[in-house]
């Protein structure tokens, strides 16, 4: 693969250009102080994406497919209370960290988009879309891109496409994303599923990837991004990804079921347990610590049928519940534990 030359620390010197300018914005000839330009392409991760927020729920997150292995470190950016971006195309990825730097340091999406398209010694390469905190919405899509090459805006959202098999791809991601009832997650996907639909990339599909993060941060990262999934190499990324949301949703509602147990709702956390077994109902992860926490509040019949369930499609399980009273995660007395593993025979 050709690579285009690139300067030594391209983001450092791009970034303080812009913080310093009088006028808060990059001029058209900006340039790193050493003379050098911003990173050229390194990756070919030609695909389609879309950057979108749902204000009601205070998420905002970037979902994207490609005929690319691996596209989830290169296209989708997103910090909570800065922005998302997703760079594409002949790949810069730098645009990605550098977008959010420079909406972090309060520069528009706008701003920070032409600011890093006057740096860039080939921006008719590139296909970039950010959004910041405020739902400012800037795409650029170069003459450069390969055909069939676009993009789209609307409210809260921007979809964006290239080297795809028709010019249809991006309307439909815009009239799917706008038609479909759910929460960020489902609308984006629908987005992608529409692309694929109307024709998808003309090489074909090999990776996807998404990553929702919130608006407003609560100082805890780990809180913060609220969803990050990828899907490496499989035939149908964009299937395999809402199966991976879809299982990912059950383990937020097994996780938010033991908070409230361990706040002693023992019926909302019975609530959120049957969610979980709604949307994943032969994980065996998921039924069996819904089954130690039913025995830990004296359900015990209601946790049996589940560890008989998982133990028959693995004793490794029935060995695991011997050593949990050792760690305190499963309190029981002896009389209880043999019931326990009576289930495995």
């Amino acid at each position: 693969m050709n690579r285009l030359p690139h300067c030594h620390f391209p983001g450092l010197f791009v970034c303080l250009l812009i913080l310093v300018a009088p006028t808060g914005e990059c001029g058209a000839g900006a340039m790193p102080a050493d003379g050098g330009e911003i990173s050229a392409p390194g990756r070919l991760a030609h695909t389609y994406s879309i950057v979108a927020r749902d204000t009601l729920a205070g998420e905002m997150g970037v979902a994207v497919q490609s005929h690319w292995f691996s596209v989830g470190p290169v296209v989708p950016w997103a910090e909570a209370g800065v922005g998302v971006v997703a760079t594409q195309s002949l790949v810069d990825v730098s645009y990605g960290p550098l977008g959010l730097e420079l909406m972090k340091a309060g520069k528009s999406a706008d701003q920070a988009l032409r600011a890093l398209l006057a740096a860039d010694p080939h921006p008719e390469l590139r296909q970039v879309a950010m959004m910041d905190i405020h739902g400012n919405v800037a795409v650029h899509t170069g003459e450069s891109c390969i055909a069939e090459a676009g993009h789209r805006q609307g409210p809260d959202y921007s979809v964006q496409a290239n080297l795809m098999l028709k010019d249809d791809v991006w309307p439909a991601m815009s009239s799917a994303f706008e038609q479909t009832d759910g929460d960020l997650a489902e609308r984006m996907l629908a987005a992608l599923e529409a692309a694929q639909d109307s024709g998808g990339d003309i090489r074909g599909r090999q990776s996807a990837a998404i990553l929702i993060v919130r608006e407003k941060p609560t100082g805890r990262i780990w809180e913060d991004r609220v969803m990050d999934l990828r899907v490496e190499d499989h035939p149908k990324p964009v299937e395999e990804l809402t199966r991976l949301v879809n299982l990912h949703r059950a383990y937020q509602h097994e996780n938010e079921g033991d908070a409230l147990l361990a706040e002693g709702d023992l019926e909302g956390a019975l609530s959120e347990y049957t969610a979980a077994a709604v949307l994943a109902p032969d994980n065996l992860e998921l039924m069996f610590w819904q089954a130690v926490s039913l025995v830990n509040v004296g359900r015990e019949s209601e946790a049996l049928p589940l560890f008989r369930k998982v133990f028959k499609a693995d004793d490794n399980w029935a060995v695991l519940v011997e050593r949990l009273p050792d760690s305190g995660l499963l309190r029981v007395d002896d009389d209880t534990l043999e019931r326990i593993l009576e289930q495995a025979d």
